[in-house]
């Protein structure tokens, strides 16, 4: 299998870079965790933040929030404001199996569901990215991950054949995704099981990571 593999698609919160709300809201509600739960939970939610993934404006969308719930108002108006305190460092035993893979003469790229208001701030703090041969975010083409269209759309943009990428990730719902348009699709648990499971395709990896690739390492304050 590996004489067919051309190339490889890895998302990046997750996977590559610890993109995590909890990282800006634990120094808002302090040690009250089951707060912070219940707002991201309830105002902040996954689906709304989903949304601005898939393009709708940062500005209208924690418009609308505020007036919803006008009395936690600041803490929604800092999803906006305070956003680059969400990001953590960059998973360097996923950049390390990026950096073999490289190496190895296989294109890699990044498939992710980023609002693209956030992503350019973004990019400038991970120097990796700028290795990979192609990036798409779901806020450039104004629909997320698992619809099909964005995988359509990326294969169709980087001239990728669907059976000859691996496409790898941590939500289930976005690997069968992958897996139903015709990509070999792997679920990513931590940096050692995804070097296993390549190697496994039979990709030219060592058996273990560099000493030097930590498990986080870049954090942004």
């Amino acid at each position: 299998m590996a004489t067919e593999i051309t190339a490889v698609a890895f998302d990046l919160g997750g996977v590559l870079i610890d993109w995590n709300p909890r990282h800006l809201y634990r120094k808002v509600f302090g040690a009250d965790e089951t707060a912070m739960e219940r707002f991201l939970a309830v105002v902040c939610t996954p689906e709304w933040n989903a949304r601005l993934d898939a393009g709708r404006p940062f500005g209208e969308a924690v418009a609308e929030l505020v007036a919803a719930h006008p009395d936690q108002a600041d803490l929604i108006i800092a999803f906006q404001l305070r956003w680059p305190e969400m990001l953590g460092g960059a998973f360097e035993g996923t950049v390390a199996i990026l950096r073999e893979l490289r190496g190895a003469g296989l294109r890699t790229y990044a498939l992710s569901n980023w609002s693209a208001e956030t992503f350019p701030g973004t990019r400038s703090r991970y120097p990796f990215l700028d290795e990979m041969d192609g990036i798409l975010i779901s806020g450039e083409v104004g629909v997320g991950k698992p619809d099909p269209v964005i995988f359509r759309e990326f294969l169709r943009r980087f001239d990728l054949t669907a059976q000859n990428t691996v496409y790898i990730d941590d939500w289930e719902r976005n690997v069968a995704a992958a897996g139903a348009l015709g990509m070999i699709a792997i679920r990513f648990v931590d940096a050692a099981q995804l070097r296993a499971d390549l190697r496994g395709l039979g990709l030219p990896l060592a058996a273990e990571a560099p000493a030097r690739a930590a498990h986080v390492t870049g954090g942004v304050p």
